[in-house]
């Protein structure tokens, strides 16, 4: 016990010196600089600084005011490029590229700390929490509600000339096709081998004619339900050919499901080839209900969706319940939709602004038709209308992008195939499907105007710590500006305020800028504004070197050569 109380002492004392040496290096900079000063005094004569100093003076003095004017005119043109520099690299990445180059490269160099360290255990058991969350709230999700390439997302393309996915978004849903639809263990199944070559093709094909072409000569060899898929998504121009394609795939993909459902048992390998067609077998299925969504056969694709879910109920990475819930609104089955958020508004599950949201709007519903800010602020809230303003609150903070789109005070557009939970992504694939469905009920979107600004009200700033939720995550902005295309002007939350650099140069741009016109047009009255500030400027630092001239002798220069 003694040797671990004398190494602990010894440690102890060897991180006080530590920070004693720290802290006087922080102030010898300091005496460092007097010393500079004082030294640059003393050899002021030999160094024949006051004949340097009226060399300059005479030849300043010399100077035309075009001299000035040009001055002033570079300054303000070097100046102005800088801002328009920096506000374009604000635009785009949304902080400050002066302040990112200091921070990233200049601090290191000049020895700087990193005050978010941690210090002790503690702080780095808090930190590592922190950062997963932030890893699981800033992770990217299939959008359950996607919409179909060829009959829908082409089709936009076709009219307007844009295209609505980014690469990055494409290139996520290749990466899940190839998860979700390819298997390792393909080569081992003879008869299957050719055309599982020719559908990974296509997954990893980048061109969408080279996938559409691997997928019908996949087809040319046998039945294969993931050619099918690929152009439902893709070929198919309308939802009805689509829905055809679907219901071929779910032929083949049910006989493949039944083949390896048999064999799953037998080892590792049927076991990874089961879990594949299982895969295949729930996205035909989702689809197809989607089909009948969108071709307004609304009860069957509820039915279907209720079906799909008692049989797969560990699939929930799928998130079926969210198109459950959308289909259940456009049938106004309040009841059934209540049912379906006592299940899944669960604290231990993964939240979405398709659970908040709707939440939000069954309590809104209950009091939206005769509410009135002007009578609630008079008499104040009932215990309904507080449950409603609550709720709304609840949703506001879990993604604060939604309301704008709701309210119509943001142009929507086709939503991506991946969202950002709680970012501005997600949002607008909410609003895509929900918005009718708030509007359908009276008074929704007024309670909504009048309450959902004051969440901000409630959250900390800077946001710290969240009220209801964790803190709202700092990597959505650049996740959304990924995901959805440069079109878009992305939602920012918090709004991020105007970075100094672009202060400092706007404010340096303006003011050289007018001393330019000025020193053009009055170059007499400028010639002896300057002077005048010269004067003043340097008036203190003349009263200072009289006064230490008077108290130092004179001598002080030869007695120190002779030391």
């Amino acid at each position: 016990m003694a040797e671990v109380g004398s190494g602990g002492g010894g440690s102890s004392l060897a991180e006080q010196l530590k920070s004693c040496i720290v802290w006087s290096w922080t102030y010898l900079w300091t005496l460092w600089f007097f010393l500079m000063l004082f030294l640059v005094y003393v050899l002021r004569v030999p160094l024949k600084i006051n004949d340097n100093l009226s060399t300059v003076s005479m030849f300043l003095n010399t100077l035309t005011p075009k001299f000035y004017v040009a001055l002033t005119g570079t300054s303000s043109l070097i100046s102005g490029l800088i801002l328009i520099f920096e506000w374009w690299y604000f635009r785009k990445y949304g902080t400050s590229f002066i302040e990112q180059v200091s921070v990233s490269h200049l601090r290191p160099l000049l020895g700087g700390v990193d005050n978010t360290a941690p210090s002790n255990s503690t702080s780095n058991n808090g930190d590592t929490d922190s950062s997963r969350q932030s890893v699981s709230e800033c992770k990217v999700w299939r959008n359950p509600l996607n919409l179909f390439r060829g009959a829908e997302y082409n089709r936009y393309t076709w009219v307007t000339g844009r295209e609505p996915l980014t690469y990055y978004d494409m290139n996520l849903s290749a990466q899940d096709h190839q998860t979700f639809f390819t298997c390792e263990t393909d080569h081992l199944r003879p008869a299957d081998a050719s055309k599982k070559d020719f559908m990974q093709k296509a997954w990893r094909e980048r061109n969408p004619q080279a996938r559409i072409s691997a997928a019908h000569e996949a087809l040319e060899l046998n039945e294969c339900a993931t050619a099918y898929i690929l152009l439902a998504e893709e070929e198919a121009t309308t939802i009805v050919e689509a829905e055809r394609l679907f219901k071929q795939a779910l032929k083949a993909g049910e006989v493949c499901y039944r083949r390896s459902q048999q064999l799953q048992h037998h080892g590792a390998q049927y076991e990874a080839q089961h879990r594949r067609d299982t895969n295949v077998l729930v996205y035909i299925k989702r689809r197809l209900a989607m089909c009948s969504r969108k071709l307004g056969r609304t009860r069957e694709a509820v039915k279907m969706m209720r079906d799909l879910m008692k049989e797969f109920p560990l699939l929930s990475m799928f998130n079926i319940h969210e198109n459950l819930l959308e289909a259940l609104l456009e049938l106004q089955a309040y009841a059934d939709v209540q049912a379906v958020l006592a299940k899944y508004d669960d604290i231990s599950l993964p939240k979405s602004a398709t659970i908040c949201y709707t939440a939000a709007l069954l309590k809104a519903r209950a009091v939206s038709d005769k509410f009135s800010p002007e009578a609630a602020s008079r008499r104040g809230l009932s215990t309904a209308e507080m449950n409603a303003v609550e709720a709304i609150h609840r949703a506001v903070e879990f993604n604060p992008h939604v309301p704008k789109y709701l309210l119509e005070m943001k142009s929507l557009i086709l939503p991506p195939e991946h969202i950002l939970k709680r970012g501005d992504s997600e949002a607008i694939a909410y609003a895509f499907f929900h918005l009718q469905h708030w509007k359908r009920v009276e008074g929704a979107l007024n309670l909504l105007h009048c309450t959902w600004e004051g969440t901000f009200r409630m959250i900390p700033y800077p946001l710290e710590k969240g009220h209801l939720f964790y803190p709202y995550p700092i990597c959505t902005e650049t996740a959304d500006r990924e995901l959805l295309p440069s079109f878009h002007e992305v939602s920012v939350y918090p709004k991020k305020e105007l970075p100094f650099f672009i202060l400092f140069t706007a404010g340096l741009c303006s003011f050289t800028a007018m001393l330019a016109l000025l020193t053009h047009q009055f170059p007499e009255l400028m010639g002896v504004f300057a002077k005048a500030f010269l004067s003043t400027l340097f008036a203190p630092l003349n009263f200072v070197m009289e006064k230490v001239e008077s108290i130092l002798p004179s001598s002080l220069w030869h007695q120190l050569t002779r030391i």
